[in-house]
């Protein structure tokens, strides 16, 4: 029976051992704060990895491994998109890691829309008035009028 026991207890810590990496004692990184602002100030600014607020603010934005992009909108303006770049420097011996994004803080203009389209109201046809009649002394006959002689 101890030997049942004993060979139970070693294989569950075998299968234990194989679950286990170095990497679950890195640190998590800390998440970035990124500044936004808009002008005019007053947008909703969203990240595309959660977190939003209305400019100019701040968010915490947790460390991605890509780039992200922050949306700008405001009632009768249109919307802004701006990519922003996570930078990483592994650091080295001497200096510790760091995670830096492109560009902090984050500005985007935002331009007014055009204004509403115009209503095209249908106005009758104007009728298309009685040709003249050219006058008879003209120096430039018309074609259908006979060819006349000068006189000798």
């Amino acid at each position: 029976m101890r030997r049942v026991f004993a060979i139970a207890v070693a294989g569950a810590s075998l299968a234990g051992c194989s679950s286990f990496s170095m990497d679950s004692f890195k640190p998590t990184p800390p998440p970035i704060q990124v500044q936004l602002e808009s002008v005019p100030p007053g947008a909703d600014a969203t990240t595309s990895v959660g977190p939003g607020c209305k400019t100019p603010c701040s968010v915490a934005v947790a460390t991605p491994d890509a780039g992200f992009t922050v949306t700008f909108a405001m009632p009768r303006f249109q919307p802004v998109t701006v990519p922003v770049q996570v930078i990483r420097d592994p650091g080295d011996f001497t200096t510790p890691g760091s995670t830096t994004i492109d560009p902090n803080p984050v500005v985007a203009e935002l331009k007014p829309e055009g204004p509403p389209p115009r209503k095209k109201t249908m106005r009758p046809k104007k009728k298309p008035k009685a040709a003249a009649a050219a006058p008879a002394a003209s120096l430039f006959p018309s074609p259908a009028a006979p060819a006349t002689q000068p006189a000798r």
